[in-house]
């Protein structure tokens, strides 16, 4: 299971998670999770519409380019993508219930330059099931 949401981070751990699945004889699950963004005073607003579909249809899109640039057209392990609602840590945990693996990036699109480890990495460290992989390539530089 990896979580992608276009960052470069996000398309490292995708990297590595598709090569751990070559070795291991593994599939890789391929997660975006998506949420209206909250608005600073503002009621929560019912997440139906247009820009639910919007969102939706962006996390879509998302995943076909990551998947496309990583694995190009014959993967080395077989990939299956799927779109998700829901706050991405919470989201990330829930489609991780069972896998044998969660791969992370060091931080995505939401993170402080010079964290460590993003918000989401972080949360899904302390709280999954399984284990957990935080990959760290060139653009986290912040060592």
């Amino acid at each position: 299971m990896v979580g992608v949401d276009g960052s470069e981070p996000s398309k490292h751990a995708l990297r590595w998670a598709v090569r751990q699945a070559e070795l291991t004889g593994a599939w890789v699950d391929v997660i975006n999770a998506w949420e209206v963004p909250p608005l600073a005073g503002v009621a929560p607003i019912l997440e139906i519409g247009a820009e639910s579909t919007a969102l939706a249809r962006a996390g879509e899109q998302t995943l076909a380019e990551s998947v496309a640039e990583v694995a190009g057209g014959l993967p080395p392990a077989p990939i299956r993508t799927r779109v998700v609602h829901g706050p991405p840590a919470v989201a990330l945990l829930q489609a991780a219930e069972g896998a044998d693996l969660l791969v992370l990036g060091c931080r995505g699109h939401g993170g402080f330059i010079g964290a460590l480890l993003g918000s989401v990495s972080q949360y899904c460290v302390q709280h999954a099931d399984c284990p957990v992989v935080v990959t760290r390539g060139t653009h986290c530089t912040d060592r």
